[in-house]
């Protein structure tokens, strides 16, 4: 099957990335901070900018916004997936809890991942609530608020949400809203 991505360059992007076989480690601290540290080493070589993100056990949504000038976000991701894969491999042989089939990089990751082009203010707001209520969808916590691996509590110190949104209720998405 042909596959082609929407690229455009400073474009704004919705993204799905999932654990081989939806593997749940991602939300082992060592490997939440991992994450966090392939992101940063990545960043710095490749700039870009995360507008939201959900981490949860074995995948991760999340919102960036490249450089007007690129709009390489494949090689962004093959450099996050690489560096956490290498050094997942390096926490496991100094004794961290990492599976021996998560060891081998290409047995960390699906192959691919899913992105959404964000078409506007609208879109880009569903998508950050998609974003944020994902833990509750899930059945991982009752409130967002609970949520230790999102970016719900900056948004909230922004004003950009009351920190009790979401709690308590069911909230749906359009059938195009996210992808798991």
């Amino acid at each position: 099957m042909w596959y082609r991505r929407a690229k455009i360059e400073g474009g704004t992007y919705f993204f799905t990335v999932v654990t081989y076989n939806r593997q749940r480690f991602l939300c082992q601290p060592e490997n939440a901070e991992l994450l966090r540290n392939a992101f940063r080493y990545v960043m710095k070589q490749r700039p870009f900018k995360i507008d939201a993100f959900v981490l949860l056990p074995e995948h991760l949504h999340c919102i960036w916004t490249l450089p007007q000038d690129d709009d390489n976000f494949s090689m962004r991701w093959r450099l996050v997936k690489s560096y956490f894969s290498r050094h997942c491999e390096s926490q496991y042989q100094e004794g961290v809890s990492v599976s021996r089939e998560k060891r081998k990089g290409q047995l960390i990751w699906q192959n691919r991942f899913w992105e959404h082009i964000i078409r506007d203010d609208d879109d880009f707001a569903k998508h950050i609530d998609y974003i944020h209520y994902n833990p509750v969808k899930h059945g991982l916590v009752k409130s967002p608020k609970d949520w230790e691996y999102s970016s719900f509590k900056r948004y909230v110190q922004a004003g950009m949400y009351d920190e009790l949104w979401g709690e308590g209720q069911e909230i749906l998405f359009a059938d195009h809203i996210g992808n798991e």
